[in-house]
């Protein structure tokens, strides 16, 4: 709780520190603020507000409010579905149990702790961009700002404890929540673009609905916590209707005889992960058909724009269209890498829950086992970017005018599954070596999604964002296509997986 508070005030912190140096004139204001108004642009941070006068509270809002939040977002739900039903598979839950505690206790403690973590990010937020002394930055809408921020983890905290109770393991708890929170990324999405009702469907439309730092709306607050008590009041009731170790969901019966795909570690893996293959490769789906679908509105919108239409390059011969495409692909690739993250990691996950024993009990090597999940997690969380590229350019084809070719589209997803590879090397390693410290290929992850996003918008040198295999992949079609720092990211990949094989086969189990 203290890294992810003290993660997300600072990062907070350096954004307004660095949009109040960075624009300092109202010209240079006007023409980020023109820039903002287009499609895509509202499609990811959401609609503008305060662009007339875009000084530096408007633009930390309106840039910064909906990421911030998505990330109160993930730190609740891993938190409440590691101590809710990760608890109840551990044991821990039953030990508590047999002590004179209600059955309601536990869960009782970690949504009243969810609580008192959101108090504290949305104080040290008010507090911190209070501080800072920033004209447009006053001291109620920066508290108002962290309110914002701190309902929306807590109504997420309401949403996991809920599927906590619906769902049999804390993988399948965490991954509806992470479902809800895509969608409502999704949802929201559309509405800000084609119709601003869809939004209100959209707990992270709430969010934005407060206009921080504009018009400073507090009601939006109050659904976000009504929500929140509302899952957390059903999560109660659930409680009471199910035995401990199970949910309310049943699982469904499986066959009397396994079939012969199982009786390999590589069809194991894919049979254990299947459900979740299908969720992540859906929801990638969905994410690149958003943005496909306003890169029509996109192209309108710079012709229409005579200053926009200005800032293109006429001698690089690429649209302002075909240079924003490359951006997103890098942030798809980075959503890609999700997946194919947590697909290896449920080797870690099989091992701390004592499983891994039944298989090593058998004539079955670790080395077999281990690259088995290797190779799912390889080949799905490459196909993730191959589905979200070929998704955004079939949904760009019927909104746009002069649709890109979809060999560039395809090359410009394709050049980063080294990258993608790169971080799955380095989950294999923490995994052989030390597995209890894996959670700094998430860290890692997290760190290459800010400065490739925030690296355009603060301007940042351009060596924090070499220090991530995303900053070495071609910018295509901005750039030419360099097989070069391709084929090392693949080498020092190979590198990794050697490793972590090599760290695998000589620690102990749940070493």
């Amino acid at each position: 709780m203290i890294i992810w508070i003290l993660s997300i005030t600072a990062l907070t912190l350096l954004t307004a520190w660095a949009f109040e140096d960075l624009y300092q004139s109202e010209a240079e204001r006007f023409a980020v603020a023109e820039t903002m108004r287009n499609p895509a642009m509202t499609a990811m941070v959401g609609p503008g507000y305060g662009l007339e006068n875009y000084t530096t509270g408007p633009m930390m809002a309106h840039q910064m409010l909906l990421f911030t939040a998505i990330l109160a977002a993930v730190m609740t739900i891993l938190l409440t579905a590691k101590h809710t039903r990760g608890d109840e598979e551990d044991g821990r839950s039953e030990m508590i149990g047999s002590l004179p505690a209600g059955r309601l206790a536990p869960l009782t403690a970690v949504l009243i702790t969810m609580g008192i973590s959101q108090l504290l990010l949305a104080l040290s937020l008010g507090s911190s961009l209070s501080i800072l002394g920033i004209e447009t930055v006053p001291v109620g809408d920066s508290f108002l700002y962290g309110a914002a921020i701190g309902a929306t983890g807590l109504f997420f905290a309401g949403v996991t404890a809920f599927f906590a109770q619906l769902s049999e393991s804390s993988r399948g708890a965490t991954g509806f929540a992470f479902l809800v929170l895509g969608l409502s990324y999704i949802i929201r999405a559309f509405g800000d673009v084609s119709n601003e009702t869809v939004s209100w469907f959209s707990p992270l439309g709430w969010t934005l609905k407060t206009e921080v730092y504009v018009n400073n709306l507090i009601s939006p607050l109050f659904l976000l916590v009504a929500g929140s008590l509302f899952f957390a009041g059903t999560a109660f009731s659930l409680l009471f209707k199910r035995d401990l170790g199970s949910g309310m969901l049943p699982a469904k019966p499986g066959r009397k005889h396994a079939s012969p795909f199982l009786l390999s570690p590589f069809g194991l893996a894919l049979r254990l992960l299947r459900t979740s293959i299908i969720v992540w490769g859906v929801a990638l789906m969905a994410i690149g058909a958003s943005y496909g679908s306003v890169l029509g509105d996109l192209e309108s919108f710079f012709g229409s724009n005579e200053m926009l239409s200005n800032m293109v390059d006429p001698e690089s011969g690429l649209t302002l269209t075909e240079q924003f495409v490359s951006m997103l692909m890098a942030i798809m690739s980075m959503m890609a890498a999700v997946p194919a993250l947590m697909f290896f990691f449920k080797l870690k996950s099989e091992e701390n829950k004592n499983r891994m024993e039944n298989i090593y009990a058998r004539a079955v090597s670790r080395q077999k086992v281990f690259l088995s999940y290797l190779a799912v997690a390889l080949i799905f969380g490459s196909l993730m970017m191959v589905i979200a590229t070929v998704s955004l350019w079939g949904a760009s084809v019927p909104v746009m005018d002069e649709p890109m070719p979809f060999s560039t589209v395809i090359t410009a997803g394709l050049v980063y599954l080294p990258a993608i590879w790169v971080m799955v090397g380095i989950g294999t390693l923490f995994t052989g070596y030390k597995p209890s410290i894996t959670s700094i290929a998430w860290g890692y992850l997290i760190y290459s999604f800010l400065v490739v996003y925030l690296g355009g918008l603060l301007q940042l040198p351009e060596w924090p964002g070499k220090l991530s295999p995303f900053g070495h992949v071609p910018q295509i079609p901005g750039e030419d296509l360099s097989l070069i720092p391709l084929l090392l990211l693949t080498l020092f990949a190979a590198i990794l997986y050697t490793a972590g094989v090599y760290s695998y086969k000589q620690r102990d189990l749940k070493g």
